[in-house]
């Protein structure tokens, strides 16, 4: 249903953390201009969770409204309390965007039964197309491709992105269920080969700052000129591991605020870069021919 880069968008703040709406436009203006495939819209990097529910429906409804139809909106809609992902997902919906993308409950860590309830439930509350989200890094828990190839056949689930960043997990998943729902690389690191075992796209955090080098690899790689796709990654290769020096997305904000595009303001209890991380974040930013502000 989606292919290609699509961006895990920060989501801008001034220097108190209120939202920056007026950045928010440049950014989608200047992804739309590189060539990115899909926006991501207050997912876990447009840091979902310190948004509140006004704030999450309204940056879901202006960047729909910003978009109007060029390229896909997918709303980052997952909670740990399934009522709630059931809510912003149907927030989502009313707001117009073409997908909703949901990180497996955080904390909770529910069971593979719990797991598949939870999607089921919300697949089964709104009638929108659902992508699953597994990152265990971050929540804690694990959704296995056993669970996964039994939610393949619940309605309005239509993909899942896979952070786990492992080849075997990658080639257990094109087995079980390719060909039944789009898989999506999480972990920008090891995207190129997610996408050249089967994969149809990423969402990448990486895609934030360097939008249309990202899109130039997946279209390489998903036309099947790998000696292009590598050339590009290598790269790249610098920025995926930089933006991760800390939590995400604390590295790749930063970045982003050097280019100029937005200020550099984040919520607590998330802070800024740290001071040591500077100058390797910007030097892989410049390895990727990305001019900075400084």
């Amino acid at each position: 249903m989606f292919q290609g880069s699509m961006v895990a968008l920060v989501t801008p703040m001034r220097r108190d953390g209120s939202i920056d709406m007026d950045a928010l436009d440049r950014l989608l203006d200047w992804h739309l201009s590189a060539g990115t495939d899909a926006i991501v819209a207050v997912g876990t990097t447009g840091e979902s969770a310190t948004l509140d529910f006004e704030e999450h429906c309204a940056v879901i409804s202006h960047v729909v409204q910003r978009i109007a139809g060029r390229i896909p909106v997918i709303a980052g809609t997952g909670a740990n309390a399934t009522r709630e992902a059931i809510h912003l997902t149907q927030c989502a919906k009313d707001a117009g965007a073409d997908a909703c993308l949901l990180v497996t409950p955080y904390y909770n860590k529910p069971t593979q039964q719990g797991l598949f309830l939870h999607y089921q439930a919300v697949a089964e509350a709104v009638d929108v197309p659902q992508i699953l989200y597994n990152v265990p890094g971050r929540t804690a828990v694990d959704l296995l491709p056993e669970t996964v190839e039994r939610l393949a056949s619940v309605p309005n689930i239509v993909g899942l992105k896979e952070a786990l960043g492992r080849p075997e997990r990658t080639r257990e998943l094109v087995e079980r269920v390719g060909g039944r729902i789009d898989l999506y690389s999480g972990d920008d690191a090891t995207a190129l080969d997610f996408l050249l075992a089967g994969g149809q796209g990423v969402i990448s955090v990486t895609a934030n700052v360097a939008p249309a080098a990202m899109h130039q690899m997946c279209a390489a790689a998903r036309a099947g000129d790998v000696a292009q796709a590598r050339e590009i990654n290598t790269r790249l290769d610098g920025l995926h591991h930089a933006l991760f020096h800390e939590a995400n997305p604390i590295p790749v904000k930063w970045a982003v605020s050097q280019m100029g595009l937005m200020p550099d303001g984040i919520r607590l209890p998330l802070t800024p870069l740290s001071e040591p991380f500077h100058a390797a974040v910007l030097d892989a930013m410049r390895q990727a021919g990305i001019a900075v502000d400084h």
